[in-house]
């Protein structure tokens, strides 16, 4: 990277500087011109100088010029104006002037603020490029925060300074000359005394701040280090909350700030220093103006006029001068910055960017061997982790590597995924290394799975596909005004130097998956999620969601015929009392005494059971019809039951499970409040507590909890107060809640909800489990898996995946993995959270389907369980990071070797 940030600066930004400079050449001059006109006004027109006379005369705006070899040329004879009108002129004039000068600001700092922006988007994109380019063992020794925050916060002043680098000196300078100069030419003396100001300003300030820079400099490292600290605490809540150092972490934090504020407070009583003696510098030279400048004034020896237009142009003066100094003072202090981004980015072995360029075109097969020459490969320590292993791997064969962990095997299989790089030795293709073959190629023809898993923010679909989008595959048609946003964005991005891609293009390459396009995209799929068993964990996905009915049309608008078909399969099954299906005019007694209540979804968040109880429609209908209550009396018999039963339990008792109505955390708070309500009145209980022990009997289900509170007089009761609920339902509750309907999809209850209709009986065994089996029956026998399969690849992912369950993180990066049908396929004990019965279902599957339909890549397994290796053609036992043995099963089961000692 460039060293100074003035030349990266020019060197990015040349043209638009040299434009920006002209521009600001140009505007002096009715700068000057604004400060002369003053003095024309107050001795022309004010003072009446030429209009001593009666009716007198003066000419306005004559331009004519003499011109060499051509002689006088007038342009414009001018007006004759009286002194009104003259005043009334030069006024106007001066006006205009104002105007003028106010564009050419306005344009400069737009100018600038354009310029500084696109080198700010280029100058962070550049750093981006940088860490993608990073090699693999720099990752080890920076935090991803730090890293963030000085692309996000620390280049930020860099890119306002970059319209400020040429244009700011420029432009203050030549107003500070132009004030400089207009002072001198009213009065030499008045102009030595600017001149001497303005030169112990220039001299003494940029001094002090010094230590403003070094103070702003330790400001920055600290706040980055706190930002990485910060990073690691959020990464390692676990290991904190684990170990009980939560205060620990407060007490460095605390320290970290106190370290910080010592060093802000020490940086604002410096820099309010400074500004005090440069303001007093500034203050100084009025002073000296009216009592110098008044006094010659007195003796004759300066105008009136002129000493008005004096302090005028030096009220421009020390502004301008404020701010170049400032300006140097930003130019400092940029440059200390850009260092440290210098230094944090400049790493050695940084991938060529060749190795990365795009291409558009699908890579050829490899039909080479993957050769490892006395590779050699150290740890962080220096200790050798793999010494001087050679291994040829052969297309379409499948490898098994066997050993203990840290045996080096797992090296091995980093190094092939280029994971690794070695420290001598290489790994190479038909003779080429595969460091310096491009990523177009090893990224698309060898694919790597190990059991570290990352996926990024987003839905399922976006991170299984993610391994496919290597280039743009289409173009999209932009048509108006979205074709010119398009073409300005592309051009911005040109200016910026940043790539012209197109976001919104489709990036998958459907054809490296063995799809023709989108269309059959989940045929593809399908068969790789089932070869990892996580066709099911989709189903339960889907399920759960809530699901958009315009993108989903094909599967809501049959949702009455996936409810008649389940019906009818369980009537076959004679299981007819699996589900209960809700009826508008019975109680449905495996819901909840809410649902049966409400007969209806809420649509959150516009509408939250708290919101609901507080709804005055809502509220007097509980009073009206005596629900309130019995509810009331129904929920202080089940805190009475509950904390009878649970309260000497420990709080992960599986009992607690069971309850849908109170945590173990909420049994003291229902404990003191029975203390206090018991054997008093509804009326006695404030509308808070009543509240508390309501909800208690809204989430009551009879059938499950079974303390026998619902009697049949009681859901009789419910079901006229839902009759009378939706009857007079005024129109905001009824924009807000979803009624229950036979006939039609419910979009804000589940796809499980909207094909049940109804609840599932609690006292069925394995009823949810069965349900679903049938479930997944009809969908595919209404051809529908389709529809299903895209819901659950909606199931968004969470921050790192984190919403998934570390067995179905490491299935989705397998299945990633084998979703490309790469040449070479390795996995680095990709599902150590799987026991070993999945484990060794999945691995049969993967090496049975991988070699049919003409597709047999290379796989290279590295087994956690040893076990599984005699399904694979070739064994590679590895020892204390070399290669002990090679062979077969059979014949590594003939020797008494270190094969045969990992099997006992």
């Amino acid at each position: 990277m460039e060293k100074s940030l003035a030349k990266y600066i020019w060197s990015n930004t040349r043209l638009e500087q040299i434009w920006i400079l002209l521009v600001v050449a140009a505007s002096m001059v009715p700068y000057f011109l604004s400060f002369d006109l003053p003095k024309q006004i107050v001795n022309g027109p004010i003072q009446g100088k030429g209009f001593e006379k009666e009716g007198a005369t003066q000419t306005f705006m004559r331009l004519a010029y003499d011109i060499p070899y051509i002689g006088h040329i007038t342009l414009f004879p001018g007006l004759q104006l009286t002194r009104f009108e003259m005043l009334i002129a030069l006024s106007l004039v001066f006006l205009a002037l104002v105007i003028l000068n106010g564009l050419f600001k306005l344009y400069i700092n737009t100018y600038k603020g354009r310029l500084g922006e696109r080198m700010l988007r280029r100058i962070r994109f550049q750093l981006i490029d940088r860490v993608l380019r990073f090699p693999p063992s720099h990752f080890k020794r920076v935090k991803a925060a730090e890293i963030a925050t000085m692309i996000k916060d620390e280049v930020e002043p860099l890119g306002g300074f970059t319209g400020d680098a040429f244009v700011q000196p420029a432009l203050l300078g030549g107003q500070a000359i132009t004030s400089l100069i207009f002072i001198l030419m009213q009065n030499f003396w008045l102009g030595m005394i600017a001149a001497g100001i303005v030169a112990v300003q220039a001299v003494v300030i940029p001094r002090m701040r010094k230590r403003l820079l070094e103070l702003g400099r330790q400001r920055q490292l600290t706040a980055r280090e706190l930002s990485g600290r910060v990073g690691e605490i959020v990464d390692g809540i676990g290991t904190i909350h684990g170990n009980d150092t939560s205060n620990f972490e407060r007490a460095d934090i605390a320290a970290r700030l106190g370290l910080i504020f010592s060093i802000r407070y020490d940086l604002y009583q410096w820099k309010f220093m400074v500004k005090f003696i440069n303001n007093f510098l500034a203050q100084v030279t009025p002073f000296l103006f009216y009592s110098i400048g008044g006094f010659l004034a007195l003796q004759g020896r300066l105008d009136i006029g002129q000493l008005v237009a004096v302090i005028n142009a030096y009220k421009d003066l020390p502004g301008p001068l404020k701010e170049l100094i400032d300006w140097d003072q930003s130019r400092q202090d940029v440059q200390v910055k850009y260092n440290q981004v210098v230094e944090q980015f400049s790493v050695d072995r940084l991938i060529d960017p060749k190795i990365q360029a795009l291409a558009c075109e699908p890579s050829a097969r490899l039909t080479h061997a993957l050769t490892a020459t006395n590779l050699t490969i150290s740890d962080d320590s220096g200790a050798r982790v793999l010494d001087h292993v050679s291994v040829e791997l052969h297309p379409g064969e499948t490898v098994a590597i066997v050993g203990e962990s840290g045996s080096g095997g797992e090296y091995l299989a980093e190094a092939f995924g280029r994971l690794l790089w070695p420290d001598s030795g290489r790994v190479t293709i038909d003779g080429q290394d595969l460091l310096e073959l491009p990523e177009s190629v090893t990224g698309r023809r060898i694919a790597y799975a190990g059991s570290d898993t990352y996926f990024f923010h987003g839905t399922l679909r976006d991170n299984i596909l993610y391994g496919l989008k290597h280039a743009p595959m289409t173009t999209v048609n932009y048509q108006d005004a979205e074709a010119t946003k398009f073409k300005w964005s592309m051009i911005e991005a040109r200016r910026a130097g940043n790539p012209e891609f197109d976001l919104n293009s489709d990036w998958v390459d459907y054809a490296s998956m063995g799809a023709t396009g989108p269309e059959d995209l989940y045929s593809v799929m399908r068969p790789v999620f089932d070869a990892v068993l996580m066709s099911q964990d989709l189903l339960d996905m889907a399920l759960r969601s809530t699901i958009d009915p315009g993108a989903h049309d094909d599967l809501t608008g049959r949702i009455v015929e996936l409810r008649k078909a389940l019906l009818e399969r369980l009537r076959e099954e004679n299981l007819d009392g699996l589900v209960v299906p809700f009826e508008f005019a019975s109680y449905n007694p495996q819901a909840t005494v809410g649902e049966n209540m409400l007969f209806g979804t809420l649509k959150r968040p516009l509408m939250t059971n708290r919101k609901l109880a507080a709804h005055p429609y809502f509220r007097k209908l509980f009073q009206d019809t005596g629900l309130n209550v019995e509810l009331y009396a129904m929920g202080l018999e089940i805190a009475e039951n509950a904390v009878e039963l649970f309260t000497d339990l420990p709080p992960d008792h599986p009992f607690f499970q069971q309850l849908t109505f109170m945590t173990a955390d909420d049994i003291p708070e229902y404990q003191a409040l029975l203390q206090k309500l018991k054997g008093r009145g509804f009326d006695a209980a404030t509308d808070e507590e009543q509240t508390s022990i309501i909800r208690l009997s809204f989430s009551y289900i009879e059938p499950r909890h079974r303390f026998g509170l619902l009697t049949d007089e009681l859901m009789a009761k419910i079901v006229e107060a839902r009759a009378e609920f939706h009857k007079h339902i005024p129109a905001d509750l009824n924009a807000v809640i979803e009624r229950y309907d036979p006939e039609r999809f419910t979009s804000s209850a589940s796809l499980m909800d909207n094909v049940l209709f109804g609840r599932i009986a609690h006292q069925q065994a394995d009823a949810p489990e069965r349900i679903h089996v049938i479930m997944r029956d009809l969908f595919n026998r209404l051809g529908l898996q389709d529809s299903v399969l895209s819901i659950g690849l909606d199931f968004n992912v969470g921050s790192g995946g984190k919403r998934l369950t570390n067995v179905q993180r490491q299935k989705l990066n397998l299945a990633r993995a084998l979703l490309k049908r790469s040449d070479y396929l390795i996995f680095n004990r990709p599902l150590l959270a799987l026991d070993h019965r999945f484990q060794d279902q999945i691995v049969r599957t993967v090496l049975t389907n991988l070699h049919k339909e003409g597709h047999a890549p290379a796989i290279i397994w590295v087994l956690s369980n040893v076990t599984l290796a005699e399904l694979f053609e070739r064994i590679l036992v590895f020892n204390g990071g070399t290669l002990a043995e090679s062979g077969t099963s059979t014949d590594l089961l003939e020797k008494n070797g270190m094969f045969k000692e990992l099997l006992s």
